[in-house]
């Protein structure tokens, strides 16, 4: 007797919310799993079709062989798998919003299946942490090693300092919710999802993205500066808005859902 086919989609916790006309997938990034965006689902399910997933480095993931060291040293697997769902739910023509790392997951997607995407949405989202010569990051090489390294040996202290750094310190209740995922995240998981972000260098991939593009950037984000929202704005070949949104941190579907929100349904319309 044939063993069934395993969807990634499920091991993925991939679910549908909603019943509108338009579909929206949203993506979560480092450290965190779909409920990362429990602020912004119900505002948005009263009108959308809402898609969200877990990537295998989420702690919200059981089959932890989902996730293979070997395999995501890049962000193009993450966007073969981000493929693979939204062709294993069905979907196509949808607006995708990527927080973080996500963004140029699904740049990435984009360019391998452009007729799958309406929009995208890149929020917070940076090519490269790493300053150069010419080009403002936000990080010099040495402290992005220095991070790493802190992550391999500390992981539990990297967590607890890290934070109320990439999400509004003022907001307690935001802090304690991006913790406890990074917190779920498997340590050894956690080193080589830094390595692989952090190091990461998409710049030249920007000028082939052709997808309507709305870049939300934070207007004091540690963890990418505002000068990237303008580069992003600036190299992508497709029409790319920039829009800035004025808070503090790394996540503004959890400190300045509202606006978000406001900025998402502008995208997509009704």
């Amino acid at each position: 007797m044939a063993t069934p086919e395993k969807r990634l989609s499920t091991g993925l916790n991939a679910r549908s919310i909603g019943s509108g006309k338009e579909t929206i997938v949203l993506c979560h990034g480092f450290g965190t799993d779909q409920s990362i965006w429990h602020k912004i689902i119900p505002l948005l399910a009263e009108s959308y079709t809402l898609v969200v997933f877990d990537w295998p480095f989420s702690g919200a993931v059981t089959d932890k062989s989902l996730y293979e060291h070997a395999k995501y040293t890049s962000f193009e697997p993450y966007a073969d798998d981000l493929i693979t769902v939204i062709d294993e739910m069905d979907l196509n023509c949808v607006t995708f919003v990527g927080h973080s790392m996500s963004a140029m997951i699904g740049c990435i997607a984009s360019i391998k299946r452009p007729h799958l995407f309406n929009n995208l949405i890149l929020v917070t989202a940076s090519p490269r942490y790493i300053n150069t010569d010419d080009y403002f990051g936000g990080f010099e090489r040495s402290s992005i090693d220095e991070m790493v390294s802190t992550v391999e040996l500390q992981y539990e202290s990297w967590c607890s300092a890290y934070a109320p750094i990439a999400v509004d310190k003022n907001d307690g209740a935001s802090v304690e919710k991006f913790l406890s995922c990074l917190k779920s995240m498997d340590s050894e998981v956690a080193v080589s999802l830094a390595k692989t972000v952090f190091y990461s260098d998409y710049r030249d991939m920007l000028e082939k993205v052709e997808t309507p593009c709305t870049i939300i950037q934070s207007s004091n984000d540690m963890a990418v500066p505002v000068g990237i929202g303008q580069y992003l704005e600036k190299k992508i070949k497709g029409v790319a808005t920039l829009q800035i949104i004025d808070m503090i941190g790394h996540f503004p579907q959890l400190t300045a859902h509202l606006k978000l929100v406001e900025l998402v349904k502008a995208v997509v319309g009704i």
